[in-house]
């Protein structure tokens, strides 16, 4: 049976001790989203672009008393049509469900989407971003936001990095979870996949590097940031075939992990846009 099959299962919840309720907040735990292959996403603005990419939540978890929106009124017919369950529970449940005081008044239930970096399509677009050991969800969300915004193919996430279904990385991802590929892999399975076809690795680095603003950057183009406090191994940064540095003129000696990925993707964007594109064959 597919879910367009299914009649809407519209139900009211008012008891913290439903089992419904424990579901949900146990998806905010890695075991359990694993376990599930599911993970909750909150807002209506994320819930909406999530609609719009055609992504709609397999459960629509909205607050009681809410306020009437015109979104909200097509994100619950999408559900209904996609034969999805809808179900309402007082804020101060909802509260316990998401982790926070004040609630946004609509959260959604979605599948993991599949992370198997062989489904990556590495021509799809010049530039994707790939992540080493990065371990905080919010640098996480905000490497997708930043791939968004570029028009990064996608995520590549490295070694044991944050869960980008958790709360945190998909809140700070502001929706960009829904339009970014991602994949997770360790780092010989990653290598292994770049040399079967065209694509530049590029490491933010101190080891023998070019001004990032004059790097010959070349599409597809997998820019690679490493773990916050310790930045990328030896061998790895080895591994690529161009190393860039940002130059630092205050005190700091380095940049946030997503920050610095940020500025990379946008200097490499503008080269291969831009009168000094490099062909990648």
């Amino acid at each position: 049976m597919t879910p367009s099959d299914r009649a809407v299962y519209r139900r009211t919840i008012t008891g913290f001790s439903n089992p419904l309720v424990k579901f949900l907040r146990s998806l905010r735990e890695k075991k359990h989203r694993k376990r599930e292959q599911r993970f909750l996403a909150e807002g209506l603005r994320l819930l909406t672009d999530a609609r719009e990419c055609g992504i709609v939540p397999e459960m629509l978890v909205m607050a009681i008393g809410r306020d009437p929106h015109p979104l909200l009124d097509a994100l619950e017919q999408a559900v209904a049509e996609a034969g999805g369950d809808i179900v309402e529970m007082d804020e101060e449940i909802l509260a316990k469900v998401t982790g926070k005081d004040n609630p946004q008044a609509v959260a959604g239930v979605f599948a993991e989407f599949d992370t198997r970096i062989a489904n990556l399509d590495r021509a799809s677009a010049p530039i994707w971003l790939v992540a080493q050991a990065l371990r905080d969800p919010g640098n996480l969300g905000t490497m997708l936001r930043t791939g968004d915004a570029v028009g990064a193919g996608g995520l590549i996430l490295l070694d044991d990095c944050a869960d980008p279904f958790s709360v945190e990385a998909v809140r700070a991802s502001m929706g960009a979870i829904f339009t970014q590929k991602i994949a997770i892999a360790r780092w010989d399975e990653f290598q292994d996949w770049l040399r079967a076809g065209d694509g530049q690795l590029v490491a933010a680095s101190l080891r023998d590097p070019t001004d990032y603003r004059q790097a010959p950057y070349a599409a597809p183009c997998f820019l690679m940031v490493g773990n916050e406090s310790q930045g990328l191994p030896q061998a790895y940064e080895e591994a690529c075939d161009l190393r860039v540095t940002i130059p630092m003129r205050g005190r700091a000696d380095s940049l946030n992990a997503a920050v610095a990925g940020a500025v990379l993707a946008y200097e490499a964007l503008a080269h291969l846009d831009g009168p000094h594109r490099q062909d990648g064959n």
